[in-house]
């Protein structure tokens, strides 16, 4: 699914308006319609109900006044907050608020449903508070669309605030439409006071601020409307930022799937380096992975003196080989041969769970062993630290590409940036990343983000903050290569897969334990039904943070 800016919806609405000969007046309606529709549906009737809607002089707040007519046909009572001058609204807003003028003015004798609207001049602060939501069942939020720049002050601050009061203290249901007012469509990161929804309503495509963290925490339930504008149309916007959606993954599961003849040797074979003395525990949840994404075989080449305590941690399945050490325990430069070696035969590739890279021999034998792979090559923790700042003789292909997977500390050593410079701009670093060296990024954290090398960018929406816990990453670099293996011709449509699973096992487990409590390992336990509840082996019922109408 596409992700669009503001500069881009603009240019959508004029190529409908334009080449479909559709009016803003019917994208207006339409919109309007839908957002009723989503509010139906996870609310049920609106009859009775009572409902404030706030309205702003642009575009959205026109949506909002057909909202506010629509509720009250239904049968809601309706009371409008209009939030500026009737003469400088857009057209098509202006419309749509004269329209309820002439309604609440005729309207007939023994209709007993309230249609209220207040004009800005009438309504200060202390009514603000006093007055807007103490009774209310739905609130509807449409002072801003997607063209807000700077944060909200004055009265426009003063409204957002008893919003929240009223959805926090007193229980009432906030829809926003298109974003929640006071956040920037354009940015990841709020820019002042703003709404919280229970629901978001956002047209055509979702906003960087409507998916990315932690902005998109104030969209609650976020649902995209199709308001009008064909699908053909997207690419004359050129976005490259895109939402992964389940039937992405299933597309690739399905075409991974085993054939009816095939045998361990045939279905994937990866050789993970990882492990070293004392931090074996790493190698072992990532081998585990490898095994439950499907693959057929899974080597965990560790330092020698890790190998003992290994074989009795990992699972029965899995193999193990010993690589020459240093006296620390960790693997030496000159085991560099042997696992060259072992990596011949294999489909995929992964190093660096539970490396430690602190020594020269270390890092030495990971750029070696990068530089002269035969294999695509999953790169992870003391792997990127071994190459930090990342090398320029390191290179990656589409024949043998190479996927790594920091976190935001790992890619400000490999980028030489702080890591205040890294949150502030994860989807530039990470496309700069990818681009620069030609390697798929996944930079990982709340909403991770995948970045391929022609600029495209991934937004992740499965996981939840329980996996912010040891031995989460080398799970993900487990599962990435298995599924890497399986086919390694499709690097990115593996690692985008891997990566929405990764979150969505985070997730059921979460259901079932809480997020306090959760640990790598039940990530893993629940990678099966991850698999299943996407769609990769059956057809069952996926529920989803993101629905399209």
């Amino acid at each position: 699914m596409k992700i669009f800016t503001a500069q881009q919806m603009r240019e959508l609405d004029r190529l409908t308006v334009e080449r479909c000969g559709i009016p803003y007046a019917t994208l207006m309606e339409t919109a309007g319609s839908r957002v009723v529709e989503a509010i139906e549906r996870e609310y049920g009737s609106v009859q009775d109900k009572n409902c404030s809607v706030f309205c702003g002089k642009g575009n959205n707040g026109g949506d909002g006044a057909v909202i506010a007519r629509l509720l009250w046909l239904r049968g809601a009572n309706v009371c409008l907050y209009f939030f500026g001058k009737l003469a400088e609204t857009t057209s098509d807003a202006r419309s749509n608020v004269e329209t309820i003028i002439r309604l609440t003015q005729n309207k007939p004798a023994g209709i007993k449903h309230i249609f209220e609207i207040n004009f800005t001049e009438l309504i200060d602060a202390e009514t603000v508070h006093s007055e807007i939501g103490n009774d209310d069942d739905l609130i509807i939020d449409a002072l801003f669309g997607t063209g807000l720049k700077r944060g909200l002050a004055g009265l426009f601050e003063e409204a957002v605030r008893a919003i929240r009061t009223s959805r926090n203290q007193l229980g009432a249901k906030v829809i926003s439409v298109d974003i929640p007012s006071g956040l920037s469509s354009d940015s990841e990161h709020p820019i002042g006071p703003h709404v919280h929804a229970n629901l978001t309503v956002s047209f055509t495509g979702p906003k960087i601020g409507n998916v990315l963290a932690p902005a998109c925490a104030a969209n609650g339930k976020l649902v995209i409307a199709n308001i009008g504008t064909p699908e053909w149309l997207f690419a004359e916007v050129n976005s490259q930022l895109n939402l992964t959606e389940a039937s992405d993954i299933k597309a690739f599961l399905d075409d991974s799937r085993r054939t009816a003849t095939a045998h361990k040797n045939t279905v994937g074979d990866v050789l993970l380096i990882a492990g070293s003395r004392g931090k074996t525990g790493a190698a072992a949840l990532a081998a585990e992975a490898v095994l439950r994404s499907g693959a057929g075989l899974v080597t965990v080449a560790t330092a020698q003196s890790a190998q003992g305590l290994l074989v009795t941690q990992c699972l029965n399945e899995a193999m193990t080989e010993p690589l020459a050490e240093t006296f620390d325990g960790a693997i030496a430069a000159e085991a560099i041969t042997r696992a060259l070696q072992l990596a011949q035969s294999c489909k995929a590739l992964a190093i660096g769970p539970g490396l430690a890279s602190h020594e020269a021999t270390t890092r030495q034998f990971v750029r070696e062993f990068v530089t002269q792979r035969t294999a695509p090559l999953v790169i992870d923790a003391d792997g990127l630290n071994a190459l930090a700042p990342w090398p320029d003789e390191v290179k990656s292909s589409d024949e043998l590409p190479i996927i790594i997977t920091p976190h935001p500390g790992e890619m400000a050593r490999l980028t030489g940036k702080t890591n205040a410079e890294i949150t502030a701009d994860r989807i530039g670093v990470a496309r700069e990343f990818a681009t620069k060296h030609h390697v798929i990024t996944v930079l990982k954290g709340s909403r991770s983000l995948i970045a391929a090398p022609d600029g495209k960018v991934y937004v992740n929406p499965t996981g939840n903050a329980g996996m912010a816990t040891a031995g989460s990453g080398d799970v993900l670099t487990g599962l990435l290569a298995g599924l890497l293996a399986q086919r390694p011709q499709d690097a990115l449509g593996a690692t985008v897969a891997a990566v929405y699973l990764h979150g969505l096992a985070g997730d059921l487990a979460a259901q079932k334990l809480g997020q306090r409590s959760l640990l790598a390992s039940d990530i893993i336990a629940h990678l099966s039904e991850a698999i299943l509840q996407v769609g990769g082996e059956a057809e069952r019922g996926n529920p989803q943070i993101i629905t399209t109408i």
